[in-house]
């Protein structure tokens, strides 16, 4: 029995055996199976006591234990079946010394010793045999790339089928919950079924606390996650020695890293970097795990009609938050910034916090969506959330952090730019500006592409109006009809736009 069971155990009898209607000694021995001598440790003191360890005299063996220690430390430079036995010390005490000692008090005593001489076994590791669809194994894997040309650190979700060797990879930013829950979905997706088992170490996303042995005490959101998919997890043992026990894992990180990380990955964006990801996923299911004579493909086709079915319903790895929105119109997500439109400044918001992404809302309306941010303090800020004080305030744009962002992601064109550039020479940098801003309100009712092309045939028109602008880009729309972007819960139509050619004559236009 463990400590903290016993105090646990003690908690209990004090409560059963105090207060007014407490039972009896006997009474308490019988119902919680202990003595009765536990039972009056317990009623007084709520701590157990310590165990006591009895020292034993040995007057007879004592002045024999220094000679004994000499036999058997000589015995560490001979030969393995030329050394001291029990027996054999019992019998040279008793010819060369004359010692008056039994048998019994001598063997104790020499496996006593033996026992802290006695040399540890060399780990070793028994081959194992997994069955199809059996068991897979789950960790991370520190990843380096760059990220527009920013050595970056990430962390690579890995989940490998213990028996076909097929395996999934995923890059996050870093090992959250959501991401390691993530991680789990799409793995569980990739494969189109649910291994009986997963082997995990013990990653603070699953395990709250590790208990003696193999114990743990797990999160809720990974019971949820266990519950729903109906698979059965099997931690390792902690540190070093428990990392043989998921050794397929272990070496697939590394594996995969070498082969298709090397040279060093310079991307965009992280979804750019896990499409060359899963390409890599593609390529490894032609490969030939050593030992095997089918491909990694081959012997997946076998083991999938063992996995287990997905549910019908999709598991939600978000987590939902609520966050207040600060005097510059931004939320702070675990230690990053995102931007929101300015009419919330100040006021508190849901937010859905995803593994790769940080959703706003307004009740069920999304009022920003935004990629998870990388490193403490990071903003990611959207030019559009900021347009109705830019129309107020239009000298703060050209020093906006949201304005060099939309230039480094090519949301602000050369064409705005040049717009910009045109506007501001003719009508000065505010008015300008604040034309400027007309032409970017003008993203939130159609494409990027449209709007972009109705700038570039304004300024050839030698115009900078942002109304001749919106003319233009619908005039675009009639020679190469896209879908209009409205609010994300409507959905694109294909009926005929309007004819506007009346209303265009109105403007000068035509």
């Amino acid at each position: 029995m463990t400590t903290r069971s016993k105090v646990e155990l003690f908690e209990q009898i004090r409560k059963a055996g105090t207060g007014p209607d407490g039972l009896p000694v006997r009474e308490l021995s019988r119902q919680f199976a202990v003595h009765r001598r536990t039972v009056r440790q317990a009623l007084e003191s709520a701590v157990p006591p310590n165990r006591r360890v009895a020292v034993r005299p040995s007057p007879a063996l004592g002045p024999w234990k220094i000679t004994i220690d000499g036999w058997l430390a000589d015995d560490l430079k001979a030969p393995r079946k030329q050394r001291h036995t029990a027996r054999r010390v019992f019998e040279r005490l008793a010819e060369e010394h004359g010692a008056e000692v039994s048998e019994t008090s001598v063997r104790r005593y020499v496996a006593s010793v033996k026992k802290k001489h006695a040399v540890a076994l060399p780990e070793v590791c028994v081959p194992q045999d997994h069955p199809l669809g059996d068991e897979a194994e789950v960790d991370f894997g520190q990843v380096s790339f760059r990220l527009f040309g920013v050595l970056v650190e990430g962390w690579m979700f890995v989940m490998r089928l213990s028996a076909s060797g097929k395996a999934f990879h995923r890059v996050y930013f870093n090992q959250a919950q959501e991401v390691f829950l993530d991680g789990h979905v799409r793995a569980f997706e990739h494969f189109g079924g649910v291994p009986s088992r997963v082997r995990y170490d013990n990653l603070k996303p699953a395990v709250v606390r590790v208990l003696k042995g193999r114990g743990r005490i797990e999160t809720d959101r990974f019971i949820a996650l266990r519950s729903h998919y109906g698979f059965d997890s099997f931690f390792c043992l902690p540190g070093v020695k428990g990392a043989h026990e998921k050794g397929g894992v272990e070496g697939e990180v590394g594996r995969f890293r070498r082969r298709h990380m090397v040279p060093m990955p310079d991307v965009a964006s992280l979804a750019e970097l896990n499409i060359a990801v899963a390409a890599g996923d593609e390529r490894d299911d032609l490969r030939h795990v050593s030992g095997r004579l089918l491909s990694v493909a081959d012997h997946f086709s076998v083991e999938l009609p063992l996995l287990g079915g997905l549910p019908g319903e999709h598991f939600d790895v978000s987590l939902a938050l609520n966050c207040r929105v600060d005097t510059k119109s931004r939320i702070c997500v675990r230690q990053c910034f995102y931007s929101v439109p300015v009419r919330y400044s100040g006021r508190r918001i849901d937010v859905t916090l995803g593994a790769d992404s940080v959703i706003a809302l307004d009740g069920t309306s999304v009022v920003a969506r935004h990629a998870r941010a990388l490193g403490k303090g990071a903003e990611t800020l959207e030019l559009d959330h900021y347009l109705e004080v830019l129309t107020i305030k239009p000298g703060a744009l050209a020093g906006a952090s949201a304005l060099v962002a939309a230039r480094r992601s090519g949301a602000f064109t050369k064409a705005h730019e040049r717009f910009w550039e045109t506007a501001r020479h003719r009508l000065g940098d505010q008015e300008g500006t604040r034309a400027l801003v007309g032409v970017l309100l003008l993203h939130r009712t159609m494409t990027h592409e449209v709007v972009t092309a109705g700038v570039e045939r304004a300024l050839v028109t030698g115009s900078i109006d942002p109304a001749v602008v919106a003319v233009e880009a619908r005039r675009s729309l009639d020679r190469h009809p896209v879908a209009v972007v409205m609010d994300e819960t409507l959905t694109a139509f294909d009926r005929p736009l309007p004819a506007l050619d009346r209303y265009d004559t109105l403007l000068g236009v035509g």
